[in-house]
């Protein structure tokens, strides 16, 4: 294999060689050598053809003016060897599975040197389905960019001015916490739940035009209860921890949907903070509403991580835990029955 330039070289090799070495460790199997502008490649038909895959893959990203780590290198790999299989909730077509370096490229939004792109198969898909529905459910454990995506997508909205404002809600509901015993006033009580809406909000826009934005009206960060009575036209909004919502007041936000308007719903159903006994409404709603037109689910999974790699190991670990209790549970009505006299 001939590689294009010098500079492609380098990005291949990495810094250090650490993308290399990383492509070796996960195909040990296949024997890599570089020499000069070439790279050969033997073993096993089968482990050559994946290193084979996986180089063709990061030249490409390379090409495109995109940069790739071991992180990068590893997410490929995962791309090429286990791709995700189509949801059958999601209303989507799967036929066509876009190339690595397609989902590594797709630019959403730019700001400040900065460039938001999906960086998984499931991202890309989630970004898509954004992009062709009126209302999308991204529902998936922590890490995997369902909000961070969302609110890339509301901002590349506005900019385009197929939106006219942005609001950003999310449920003030403890996590193990009560807000009494937070310091000073509703509002300043209630920030600390939106202070991750904030956050995002500053990594893609320019952090002077935020106020300025706020108080003319055109970005909004409420909490869900701020929602009721409204009706929400020309507006692109993101629901966030929606697995906190009681079933209503998740019908209570969707039917606040107003002409020209965009909905996403982020949410984890493993990570509810609801009190005991109330039900989640994400977790309802799926059941209620699959099958609606203009409307869709997508399911994120420990695959869709783009934290630290232990990350999805440790949402692994603990779906294996939930699942090992569920079938070592005793089943009702299994036990002996005691009658008192």
């Amino acid at each position: 294999m001939v590689v294009g330039s010098q500079a492609h070289m380098l990005g291949l090799l990495g810094r250090e060689d650490a993308t290399l070495r990383c492509i070796e460790a996960l195909v040990p199997e296949a024997d890599i050598h570089v020499r000069g502008d070439r790279i050969a490649v033997r073993g096993a038909q089968g482990p050559a053809q994946i290193a084979v895959d996986l180089i063709e893959e990061v030249l490409a990203v390379i090409g495109r003016g995109g940069s790739v780590g071991p992180d990068d290198v590893r997410r490929i790999f995962t791309m090429l060897t286990e791709p995700p299989a189509p949801d059958p909730r999601n209303n989507q077509s799967d036929d066509a599975v876009p190339r690595p370096a397609e989902v590594l490229t797709q630019s959403i939004l730019s700001s400040r040197g900065r460039t938001v792109r999906p960086k998984t198969l499931g991202q890309k898909r989630y970004v898509d389905a954004i992009e062709s529905h009126v209302i999308t459910f991204g529902i998936g454990p922590a890490g995997t960019g369902k909000t961070y995506l969302a609110m890339a997508k509301a901002v590349q909205a506005l900019q385009a001015k197929r939106v006219s404002r942005i609001i950003l809600t999310r449920p003030a509901v403890e996590a193990g916490e009560r807000l009494g015993f937070l310091p000073g006033t509703l509002n300043e009580k209630i920030d600390p739940y939106l202070r991750p809406l904030y956050d995002a909000l500053q990594d893609m826009m320019d952090a002077e035009s935020i106020p300025r934005l706020m108080e003319a009206g055109t970005i909004e960060v409420a909490p869900l209860a701020y929602m009721r009575g409204r009706t929400l036209n020309d507006a692109f909004i993101v629901l966030d921890e929606a697995q906190n919502t009681s079933s209503e007041q998740m019908k209570m936000f969707l039917t606040r949907l107003g002409f020209g308007a965009k909905m996403v719903v982020t949410g984890d159903i493993t990570q509810t903070d609801l009190p005991g006994g109330t039900a989640s409404g994400l977790l309802q709603v799926r059941d209620i509403l699959t099958g609606l037109e203009d409307l869709t689910f997508c399911e994120l999974t420990s695959k869709d991580v783009v934290r630290h790699r232990l990350v999805s190991q440790i949402i692994d670990a603990y779906a294996r835990d939930e699942e090992t209790r569920v079938a070592t549970a005793p089943r009702a009505g299994s036990g002996r029955v005691r009658h008192e006299r």
